[in-house]
């Protein structure tokens, strides 16, 4: 069962392969994504993070969710040496870390269900469990040149991936080191990792922190990255080939 909704202002695919999924399950799981976005969208002015950028909630009145948000946007603050950090100009922007966050939440969902073999695609950022015909899911990194190209196809299974870059969005990370200039010196960068959580928000500040940022990746455990440059020269982490079918 595989459904496909524009969610988030980015196309979402929720993809089940055991035969207890139901169409009222996928629902739900879509559902989560709306009330995720009507909370946290800097774009829909009556959204929570919205009324707070406006001074508007005071702090006792934050909800669960987004009390959490900040909480881990904080402690990866702290653990990529403010690289990864979601205020600028005096307002707030979670959603370089409530994407991953939101995915994560909502594998749970379908893990809740005791469904064990499914996809959840939310704009090139993914987590898989179990397998699809038996094999590890086949995702594909895009070509940041050529997005009808792949440049790599790795094979997974229990992880996330999550790439950040320019090739769709352009210029919208910064490094918080030095907000002015503008990141061209690479394109994107991938990040595998235990699940999409990890994954989403290291690759933002791994992507932030310019060419250093595949080191960054380097030197986590359990972490693998792949980074293309403005040069569309590849640089990747030492464990990262054995995600990679072989062509």
């Amino acid at each position: 069962m595989k459904n496909t909704r524009l969610l988030m202002g980015m196309p979402i695919t929720v993809e089940v392969l055991d035969a207890a999924a139901t169409e009222a399950i996928l629902e739900q799981v879509f559902d989560y994504f709306i009330a995720v976005d009507e909370r946290f969208s800097t774009y829909k002015t009556d959204s929570e993070i919205s009324q707070i950028n406006r001074g508007e909630l005071p702090v006792e009145r934050y909800s669960a969710d987004m009390q959490t948000i900040l909480k881990l946007s904080e402690q990866t603050r702290e653990e990529t040496q403010g690289y990864f950090d979601i205020h600028h100009n005096g307002s707030c922007d979670p959603s370089g870390i409530v994407k991953g966050w939101a995915i994560q939440n909502a594998a749970a969902i379908l893990k809740a269900q005791g469904l064990q073999n499914f996809y959840i695609d939310a704009g090139g950022d993914v987590q898989v469990a179990g397998s699809k015909d038996g094999h590890p899911w086949r995702i594909g990194i895009r070509n940041p040149f050529n997005r009808n190209q792949n440049v790599k196809i790795v094979a997974l299974t229990g992880q996330g991936i999550a790439t950040s870059g320019t090739a769709i969005r352009g210029q919208h990370i910064y490094n918080p080191h030095d907000p002015q200039k503008q990141l061209q010196n690479i394109v994107s960068i991938t990040v595998i990792g235990p699940n999409v959580y990890e994954a989403d928000r290291f690759a933002t500040a791994a992507f932030a922190m310019g060419e250093k940022g595949i080191l960054f990746i380097e030197k986590l455990a359990g972490f693998e990255g792949y980074m293309i440059d403005a040069h569309a020269r590849a640089t990747y982490t030492s464990g990262f080939e054995r995600y990679v079918l072989k062509s």
